[in-house]
């Protein structure tokens, strides 16, 4: 992302649900849509929606509402759309062969590229057609594949261990499927995902509610 404002986090994780809603409005051949339009489709408060598009600017008029190719254009740009980006998978049990099997098929610009396992042998082997090594060649074939993110999915006694290996090659973010907060440098980003937690807040939500 070009942008230069300190974004929220969370506006940053509506950003490509925003994109790939108007690809889907462009493609119907909708031209203009409300913020009101917008928050009963995406299920998201109108003025939630508003305020996350009142970062980037003017991004619609008053009585009018949104111009779908505009926003559309808008957003490739900032989430970089049109630029490639390579993955690293680090750990592949469950969560991480589902993640082989899936490689970003619908967003052609984000591919894993290399992946990295215990149990691969030294000379890695393919799975999905996306090479496995063992990750003493972490530092190696990270750099050699031109990755330059990682998805964590490895136990949580090895999280931090990997992470300062990830830290020392310059590694730009990390998607951490682990329970653990990891420690990074202030280069690296990192996004935390923790099932049992979005679990157990669904579950207080369906009691709550």
């Amino acid at each position: 992302m070009k942008h230069e404002l300190k974004i929220p986090q969370a506006t940053t994780k509506r950003l490509p649900l925003y994109y790939r809603f108007l690809q889907n409005l462009a493609n119907e051949g909708k031209r203009r849509i409300s913020s009101q339009e917008l928050s009963e489709a995406m299920k998201i408060d109108s003025a939630t929606i508003r305020r996350d598009f009142s970062y980037f600017g003017a991004l619609g008029k008053k009585g009018y509402g949104y111009d779908v190719l505009y926003l559309l254009d808008f957003f490739r740009q900032t989430l970089d759309q049109d630029e490639g980006a390579n993955v690293a998978l680090i750990g592949v049990g469950n969560l991480g062969n589902a993640f082989l099997k899936y490689n970003f098929q619908k967003n052609h610009n984000t591919r894993i590229v290399v992946a990295f396992d215990s149990k691969a042998p030294m000379e890695g082997h393919e799975v999905n057609g996306i090479p496995v090594f063992h990750p003493d060649r972490l530092e190696e074939m990270y750099v050699k594949y031109n990755a330059e993110m990682a998805i964590l999915t490895v136990s949580s006694r090895s999280a931090q261990e990997v992470t300062n290996r990830l830290a020392n090659i310059d590694a730009k973010g990390i998607l951490n499927f682990t329970p653990v907060r990891l420690n990074v440098p202030e280069s690296m980003k990192v996004m935390n995902i923790d099932l049992s937690v979005e679990l157990e807040a669904l579950i207080y939500l369906i009691r709550n509610s």
